[in-house]
């Protein structure tokens, strides 16, 4: 018996990220390759013209696990019985623009959205917000929130854990499928904290184990895989003229699909949630933090490690930054 169809929104379907996520996303890559998809993708007017373009290449894939589409500029119609919201779209950041601005701009956009995904959208819809600055666009979208958990948002810290995986890989030439429980900690932004202290490799029938940590020199770590998770976007915007898309849709899908189908035992990744008070890491409550989490039955759980005192101190200095930013946003 086929699955009931799942409703996915995307904002911002015409963007360059979302032209690399949408057919990933009918061909079954993010929720599984038996689920039927309904794909909501909503933009601004100006842009539906674009996003009708894409909309007519996904019919002429003639992916099986395509339901149906819908496009619109109707957050209300958008947003109605999505199970899941995946939000690219945010108002971008230009030259001369103050951080401080670009909350406010975003501010405007999160409220709004917040309050029609609250009002049309399923209660048990889970919410991914990919557009910068994500993790305080989290938090403003999730003080509009009454009818769906506050725990059902998430902020977007696995394109940053994916680039740090991917370094380590390299680093010591193998695949990415044998780098385990290496992330990143806190905001989005310059102030992220890549983490090896409790990664693993595994042997080339991944069976076995060892710590990672010992295999890479310490100078390397801080003075190259460090400085290069931090500036990888930057990197790629002045080798490229364009931000990431390919690598942040395929984070979006590597976040969502393990938020469906649950992380493997034993695997922790990075996942941006809105923090509580007597969390392990002691990170204030109210900010979009991104933890080392497991997620298991569509729960995310932080799991406690054991850091040393070097990296907590660096942990609280992405804390601060996201207080700030709260603070900026909220008031």
């Amino acid at each position: 018996m086929p699955k009931p169809v799942v409703r996915v929104c995307i904002s911002g379907a015409a963007g360059q990220i979302c032209y690399s996520v949408l057919f990933r996303i009918a061909a079954g890559d993010m929720l599984g390759y038996d689920q039927p998809v309904h794909i909501v993708m909503l933009e601004v007017p100006a842009a539906l013209k674009a996003a009708e373009g894409v909309a007519m290449e996904l019919v002429d894939c003639a992916f099986p696990l395509l339901s149906g589409f819908t496009l619109t500029a109707d957050n209300a119609e958008a947003f109605k019985d999505a199970d899941y919201c995946l939000l690219f779209g945010a108002f971008p950041r230009k030259a001369g623009m103050e951080r401080a601005e670009l909350l406010s701009k975003n501010k405007g956009i999160f409220q709004v959205q917040g309050d029609a995904i609250n009002k049309h959208a399923k209660p048990t819809c889970r919410i991914l917000v990919i557009g910068n600055p994500a993790n305080t666009n989290a938090l403003v979208l999730s003080t509009q929130l009454t009818n769906i958990p506050k725990t059902n948002v998430t902020a977007m810290s696995r394109l940053d854990h994916n680039r740090a995986v991917g370094q380590v890989a390299a680093k010591l030439g193998v695949r990415t499928n044998r780098i385990s429980n290496v992330w990143v900690a806190g905001n989005h932004s310059n102030t992220m904290v890549p983490i090896v202290e409790c990664g693993v490799i595994y042997d080339e029938d991944l069976k076995n184990k060892q710590p990672v940590k010992p295999m890479l020199p310490a100078e390397w770590v801080k003075g190259e895989f460090v400085p290069c998770v931090r500036g990888r976007g930057t990197a790629v915007i002045e080798a490229r003229g364009h931000s990431s898309s390919a690598s942040a849709a395929n984070a979006a899908i590597d976040h969502i699909r393990d938020w469906h189908m649950g992380t493997k035992p034993g695997v922790f990744v990075s996942c941006s949630l809105l923090t509580e008070e007597g969390n392990p890491y002691g990170i204030a409550p109210g900010i979009f933090y991104s933890m080392p989490c497991s997620c298991v039955d569509g729960k995310w759980q932080i799991v406690k490690l054991d850091l040393p005192k070097e990296v907590l101190d660096e942990m609280k200095a992405s804390e601060a930054e996201l207080m700030k930013e709260a603070k900026d946003a909220l008031q």
